[in-house]
């Protein structure tokens, strides 16, 4: 019997604080990384600096506060991971370029499925104001290259969002995961955030798990999880209910939105 051959992708990022990504080396992530499967290089722009102080930051043009990276060192950075990665691709490969900030396009569930099918990614970690834009411009021409927001907030650089995203993107990648079946129901998956979890004891402090998830009837337990999935998306992220299609929903679907006080719509669900 041959092993199956999974997909691997191999993920740049370029940053003046490599430190801040050594998580990367922990958990799941880590071992994907011990077995082959994502194979992850993080490069220091300062590397790519051409004055003895090492200088990646200039005042911005027409004033205000804070520091603008400078682009040269970003685009003599991406031209060396270029050069690398033509050793490993050759011409059949393309890097996509990520961008985290948070002036970017919002990077959701969707995104991540997306970006996990794809063979390798670049990102850049800006800091201070950000990236002078002429390096997006610049990139833009010759990759596909994607400015992503994690949130409605400001990090104090691209680090954190793009551990973030590379844990997200990672995981939906066969084989990461040890059980397959864990990222088919969680929160996203299908438009709704995941069902309440529980495990032994039974009882704990006096509070009882659901006699369903007790019973051992599978499409009872089943139907639970769907109710709870749809009451807690109502609950807590009505935004995401909204967007749920209505072919998606079926008779006792609409059954539950009812008792919360929701209808069906021509675009969706909505309250009322």
């Amino acid at each position: 019997m041959t092993t199956p051959v999974h997909q691997r992708i191999r993920i740049d990022i370029v940053s003046i604080f490599g430190e801040y990504l050594a998580p990367l080396r922990l958990s799941l992530l880590g071992r994907a990384q011990d077995i082959g499967l994502v194979e992850i290089a993080v490069h220091d722009l300062r590397s790519n600096a051409v004055d003895v102080h090492r200088t990646v930051d200039d005042a911005p043009f027409g004033g205000g506060p804070g520091m603008v990276m400078t682009p040269q060192p970003w685009l003599e950075a991406m031209e060396r991971i270029v050069e690398l990665g033509r050793v490993r691709f050759g011409d059949t490969v393309a890097p996509i370029v990520l961008v985290p900030t948070p002036s970017g396009h919002e990077f959701t569930q969707r995104t991540a499925r997306e970006l996990s099918g794809a063979r390798w990614l670049v990102i850049l970690c800006g800091r201070y104001e950000g990236i002078d834009d002429r390096v997006l411009a610049e990139l833009g021409e010759h990759y596909d290259l994607r400015p992503l927001s994690i949130g409605d907030y400001v990090l104090a650089g691209g680090e954190v969002a793009a551990l973030v995203m590379i844990e997200a993107i990672t995981r939906l990648i066969p084989g990461v995961l040890g059980n397959a079946g864990s990222i088919v129901e969680e929160s996203h998956a299908n438009g709704l955030l995941e069902y309440p979890a529980y495990t032994r004891p039974a009882v704990w402090r006096g509070r009882r798990v659901p006699d369903v998830l007790i019973s051992g009837d599978h499409a009872k337990v089943a139907r639970w999880r769907r109710d709870e999935s749809i009451r807690r998306t109502a609950a807590r992220r009505p935004d995401l209910l909204r967007r749920v299609p209505v072919g998606s929903l079926d008779a006792a679907d609409i059954v539950v939105l009812a008792g919360l006080g929701w209808r069906l719509g021509a675009d969706g669900p909505e309250p009322g």
